[in-house]
């Protein structure tokens, strides 16, 4: 038998393996991930450019397995990492870019999925062009991997795998970032009209997402939505107070809202789809409003960093100091959250309360037939 035609065996095996469940531990036979910094697990690795954003230095990593930075935004796993974790996977699938550097592509996205989100990618393209990987493009490298696992495998296993796993979908902040920021540069204050003008274009690009992931094969799809960015150290540290933005926190909650109705509307027009949002913004604000019921003791500031709330520094940059306790923070640097923060966050949004995941919550929808 041939290398080729022997391999070939070999993906076919494990691909019927993932879809008929063989694995009991996996809940879902793969994981595919969409979204920013909050999910990225190092794509950004091997985007070229000084302005990229990356997590590829000391402090970041410091709770991960080897005590070493890996391109998660994060001292440790990330909200990927926990959500894989509850579906019965060992952390997320691995960055897409790094399975193509290193040709494990395939079978790796046949049998625990594949990341293809980035730090600083937005809904639109032109948010922070050209120093990430835009959600349009995710998509398409999305679609060339589908051609790749069908020309080992063909396009009926390949639809059938697709159609039982996980689709987890997480961005929008940095597009509400970049708007407010270019008013900012401006001198200007954002109208009524600009904000909707902002959301419309959002949501409809959205839709656009949703749709291409649906034609491409998605069913099942974990959408994370935008929480309370008005009140990240970085935003907070702009205050003479210290407190949240509400003019970012009201963008944000429009778009959920926004998110909400798209995909009400998209389900029964897409035969099969299902979907469950998790309420990063409700959880959040609740986690925030009594830090010390979740065992933190530190809401405001960030762990990672230096000056005041320790956001005028980066958490990478050689004067960053460390906090002694991680577990104690909400966030690790001065956007990001702690692995422990995001832990909470990703079991809830498995099988927590009714108030921060709707229709379903993720457990729900990953036992959904």
């Amino acid at each position: 038998m041939g290398y080729e035609v022997a391999m070939k065996a070999l993906v076919l095996s494990l691909v019927l393996d993932a879809v008929a469940g063989v694995h009991p531990s996996k809940i879902v036979p793969a994981i595919y991930v969409f979204g920013d910094s909050t999910l990225d697990v190092g794509n950004n690795n091997y985007l070229p450019g000084k302005d990229v954003p990356r997590a590829n230095k000391p402090y970041y990593g410091v709770d991960f397995p080897g005590s070493k930075p890996t391109g998660r935004f994060s001292n440790g796993y990330n909200m990927a990492d926990f959500i894989a974790k509850t579906l019965g996977f060992e952390r997320s699938p691995m960055a897409y870019l790094a399975l193509k550097a290193h040709n494990f592509l395939i079978p790796r996205a046949f049998i625990r999925g594949v990341s293809y989100a980035s730090a600083g990618a937005g809904i639109l393209d032109s948010t922070n062009a050209g120093n990430n990987i835009p959600l349009s493009k995710q998509v398409s490298y999305f679609q060339a991997t589908k051609a790749e696992m069908e020309s080992k495998v063909g396009p009926h296993v390949v639809r059938d795998l697709l159609s039982k796993s996980f689709f987890l979908v997480g961005v929008g902040s940095n597009d509400l970032f970049a708007f407010t920021t270019a008013l900012a540069k401006q001198n200007k204050s954002g109208t009524q009209s600009d904000a909707a003008a902002l959301l419309g274009s959002l949501i409809s690009n959205y839709s656009t997402t949703i749709t291409e992931l649906y034609k491409l094969g998605a069913r099942k799809f974990g959408i994370i939505n935008v929480g309370p960015v008005g009140c990240i150290p970085r935003v907070r540290v702009l205050s003479p107070t210290g407190g949240c933005s509400g003019g970012l926190n009201q963008l944000a909650v429009g778009l959920d809202g926004a998110l909400k109705s798209l995909l009400a509307g998209l389900a029964p027009k897409l035969p099969g789809m299902a979907y469950s949002i998790a309420d990063s913004y409700n959880l959040t604000q609740a986690t925030l409003g009594d830090p010390m019921a979740a065992g933190f003791a530190s809401s405001d500031s960030a762990c990672c960093g230096s000056g005041r709330l320790g956001a005028q520094g980066e958490c990478s940059d050689p004067t960053a100091t460390l906090c002694p306790n991680r577990n104690r923070y909400i966030f690790w640097d001065s956007i990001h959250t702690t692995q422990r923060a995001a832990m909470i966050g990703a079991r809830t949004f498995y099988d927590g309360p009714p108030s921060f995941t709707t229709p379903i919550n993720f457990k729900t929808l990953a036992h959904h037939t």
